[in-house]
């Protein structure tokens, strides 16, 4: 581990010791990190309802604090203080999965920031809008492979079982905030979100109309599916603003980063976050986890509770997989999550080889992208695939895990759990200084990389292989995959073939296929009993004919920050 002393870094602990415990959300701005310092405060969190950062700037903090914020005042992400152990999971098999969640988000939200109640009342109406009574149905597709239909939320995607909740948080929390404010005296919150096609969507249909919030949406100018734009840029609610970069995503990802970087951005628009970066979304997704495992029990009559089952996870930005390596750690017998990428591969690359590295495309070809094995690159190295939502160069995610592997690897040295929190944050700040500067770090520490192997596994998919996988699932069940899905479903199968039939397989299925049209037709156009009106959702007919409003940008955070700075204040009026 490394030696260097601690950087002295921006803490977000402005607390007035003096404040009793009755009062944190009643405090400024800069206050919000309330009062876990406080011994009456700690008497009513457990460890796993306070929060820190993986860069070592922030601790002690509430679940609010980390909601509101989204990132850490040290660049880094917020994880809680321990990961609760569920001891009594298996009592939760018959739940539905509102009441499933209450539990498993009870063990990280204390009741002195939500109630028993509110929390409650927030599920029940974060997935009364699915449009499936098991909010997150699981299909058996063939022999001992099972798809985790995730796609059953307004927005058709996975993100909608997270952000349907994190909206309805936001709105709970201002509420509370602006109780008897009125005028510019009122917090508005101003949401900034960078998505690859899915999360803008998400983000939007959980935010849109709601009081004191503003939406800024950032996607890649032309590197969504017409659906995934058209989507986010036909809701045209007051508060919701869409904003086409020229750029990748990854640039829309910095720009976000950026102004959450910026103080001066900060202190006037009180910034929130809605990527998966913001820790409430991989909360709302552990839940899933829990919910399949339950499914599979009553589905599969050799499968009984207790069983280990593996989950395999199609992923760009680690979010999705990240949410099962929780529930692995909370008791769920998860043998091992297997990351399924596309051609975008730096997570593969990491598992095999323990390096993180970008791969930069170079020379004068780059300009305008460049065919390589059948798929765009352009100069920071993004391929455009099939798959766009995993055209991620960076996965912000990884880094939650980089500290619970630095911390496992601290530990080792037998000194105390403050000294091993530390230097798990120091090694990560180094590891990320690393990427900044020089574009990648690595090799890891050998036991860093064990212990990385005996919960994950990874596999890299191509295009070629994401088509097949689509045409041979037709054909041999009757079932439309999505790209992404494709992709998880490919890992799967070879999964399968490591473990022997016996061990059941979870594939998170991530988008409904109508949201990838191009991508579908191209794998079945030769099918001569597919209709694409078969998938087609009534919900979606007509689309392509409405008003849309979209701001186009170009790849430059101050630009962006002066755009979001003027709409907000023009928000704040109404």
């Amino acid at each position: 581990m490394s030696c260097q002393g601690q950087p002295k870094l921006p803490t977000e602990r402005h607390i007035n010791h003096s404040y009793p415990a009755s009062l944190p959300f009643q405090t400024g701005w800069t206050d919000i990190v309330h009062i876990m310092a406080d011994t009456s405060a700690r008497e009513t969190h457990t460890p796993s309802q306070t929060y820190l950062s993986t860069r070592g700037g922030d601790y002690g903090l509430s679940f609010e604090t980390v909601v509101l914020k989204g990132l850490a005042a040290d660049g880094g992400l917020f994880l809680p203080e321990e990961v609760p152990i569920a001891t009594d999971w298996q009592s939760w098999k018959d739940l539905s999965y509102a009441e499933l969640a209450f539990q498993i988000l009870s063990l990280y939200i204390s009741t002195d920031e939500i109630p028993a109640d509110d929390l409650k009342d927030i599920l029940d109406r974060s997935y009364s809008t699915f449009r499936a009574k098991e909010v997150t149905p699981l299909v058996h597709l063939q022999d001992n492979l099972y798809l985790l239909e995730l796609f059953h939320g307004p927005s058709y995607s996975f993100k909608d079982c997270a952000l349907q909740f994190l909206g309805n948080l936001f709105e709970y929390f201002l509420v509370r905030r602006n109780q008897g404010k009125e005028g510019k005296d009122r917090h508005h919150l101003t949401v900034v979100g960078a998505t690859s096609g899915d999360t803008g969507s998400a983000a939007i249909y959980g935010l849109r109309g709601k009081k004191d919030v503003s939406v800024f949406i950032l996607h890649p100018k032309g590197r969504v599916s017409p659906f995934q734009e058209r989507q986010m840029t036909t809701v045209l609610d007051g508060n919701v603003h869409n904003m086409a970069v020229t750029g990748t995503f990854d640039d829309c990802q910095d720009i976000v980063k950026a102004l959450f970087a910026d103080p001066d951005t900060n202190q006037a628009l009180k910034l929130g976050a809605v990527n998966s970066i913001n820790w409430a979304r991989i909360l709302a997704q552990i839940v899933y986890y829990f919910h399949a495992y339950f499914a599979l029990a009553r589905t599969s009559p050799s499968f009984k509770i207790g069983d280990k089952v593996r989950a395999v996870v199609p992923t760009g930005n680690f979010g999705d997989v990240l949410a099962g390596y929780f529930a692995r750690r909370m008791g769920l017998p998860i043998e091992k999550l297997v990351v399924a990428t596309n051609e975008n591969d730096i997570l593969d690359r990491f598992w095999k080889t323990g390096r993180y590295e970008t791969k930069p495309a170079r020379g004068p070809e780059v300009e305008g992208g460049l065919r390589v094995n059948g798929a765009n690159v352009h100069e920071g190295g993004v391929r455009e695939t099939l798959s766009p939502a995993m055209d991620i160069l960076v996965s912000s995610n990884f880094e939650r895990l980089l500290w619970y592997l630095a911390y496992e690897f601290a530990s080792s040295a037998g000194m105390n759990d403050e000294w091993n929190k530390r230097q798990a944050s120091q090694e990560v700040a180094l590891w990320l200084s690393d990427l900044k500067k020089k574009g990648g770090f690595g090799p890891v520490y050998q036991d860093v990389l064990e212990s990385a192997r005996r919960t994950f596994e990874s596999e890299r998919v191509t295009d070629t292989q994401t088509i097949q996988a689509i045409k041979d699932l037709y054909h041999d069940v009757n079932y439309v995959l999505d790209p992404h899905t494709a992709v998880g479903v490919t890992a799967a199968k070879r999964s399968i073939g490591k473990t022997g039939p016996q061990m059941p397989h979870i594939s998170l299925s991530t988008a409904h296929p109508a949201k990838f049209v191009a991508a579908v037709e191209l794998a079945l156009q030769d099918e001569t009993n597919f209709s694409f009106d078969k998938v087609l959702p009534a919900e979606f007919a007509g689309l392509s004919e409405k008003e849309t409003r979209v701001t186009t940008v170009e790849n430059s955070w101050e630009k962006v920050r002066e755009i979001v700075k003027k709409q907000a204040e023009e928000d704040m009026k109404r």
